[in-house]
């Protein structure tokens, strides 16, 4: 099935990208594989034809608000998010009329109807850069994440009104058991994605992006972490860094790792990615109205790093 997924990314001139949350073998496959600006941007430089986007809608979306006139396939629509799903449009644009005279900076982790209702479109790579670069005379709404508005708002020093809206991956891992993990591996570092929730970011070493998590492995002098993040990660950290010992952080409910995983990256499989090359479906289709709209704040996302 690897063979003939290949075959068929050349016979017709299309590429394969894929989130690091991604299953490990659509990531071994995958042409390109990376965190969501890194993704973005390599949809916006391909040649192909055809983008397989191997993630969740919302990162299939972008791809296509980014390149209208390419096909963007996704594995399975019910790739979903959590955090896309808990800000639907009608309510968002009822809670920014209820609050007017606003800069509306929104987290890429959005469908591109609220995309199309932002003035900037921010990841986690460079979220702080987008908010640092707003005027200060501007008030600012960030949307939907709380938790890395929270973040945003100590790091930046800007008031900013927030949405409330969680990640279900971010929010699962069990304090009590990460404590006691630390007390396991006293030497480790805490690593976390600044979605997680503020009592876990407090205790984290560092914070960042996943591709920031992982450049942190290659280089910290430490041999141990304790990784706060979805596991998925810990493939491509591995690879990077093949000396360190990575522990994901523990989650709340018992599961198959007993770490914190995204059903909705898991949706995806090799014989879905298989499928929807070979059949050009399920393809990612948006109005024109709000793919011109939403553009320009991809765009404004795209020019901070």
């Amino acid at each position: 099935m690897k063979v003939a997924i290949r075959r068929m990314l050349k016979e017709k001139n299309a590429v394969l990208l894929a989130h690091y949350y991604q299953r490990t073998e659509i990531q071994e496959i995958a042409d390109f594989v990376g965190d969501s600006l890194a993704l973005a941007k390599k949809a916006s430089t391909t040649d192909a034809d055809i983008i397989v986007f191997a993630g969740v809608h919302f990162m299939a979306e972008t791809a296509k608000i980014i390149n209208p006139n390419k096909k963007v396939l996704l594995p399975d629509l019910e790739a979903g998010c959590s955090l896309a799903d808990g800000c639907p449009p009608l309510a968002f644009s009822e809670f920014l009329a209820a609050n007017p005279n606003h800069k509306v900076v929104t987290y890429i982790n959005c469908s591109a109807e609220i995309k199309a209702m932002s003035d900037y479109v921010c990841t986690s790579s460079n979220a702080v850069e987008v908010i640092q670069s707003i005027p200060e005379k501007y008030d600012i709404i960030f949307a939907p994440d709380k938790n890395l508005g929270l973040y945003l708002k100590k790091v930046s020093g800007r008031d900013l009104l927030l949405w409330d809206g969680s990640c279900i991956v971010h929010e699962a891992f069990s304090l009590e058991k990460l404590i006691k993990l630390i007390k396991e591996y006293p030497k480790a570092e805490l690593i976390a994605h600044p979605e997680s929730e503020p009592h876990i970011l407090e205790l984290a070493k560092f914070i960042g992006s996943t591709a920031k998590l992982i450049e942190y492995t290659k280089t910290s002098p430490a041999s141990t972490f304790i990784v706060a993040t979805e596991a998925g990660i810990l493939h491509k950290m591995q690879k990077e860094a093949p000396d360190k010992h990575l522990i994901p952080a523990p989650a709340e409910e018992n599961n198959n790792c007993a770490c914190s995983e995204c059903a909705y990256m898991k949706v995806n499989t090799l014989e879905k990615v298989y499928d929807c090359l070979k059949d050009e479906s399920p393809e990612i289709l948006i109005d024109a109205a709000i793919l011109e709209k939403a553009l320009a704040p991809i765009a404004q996302m795209l020019n901070h790093g």
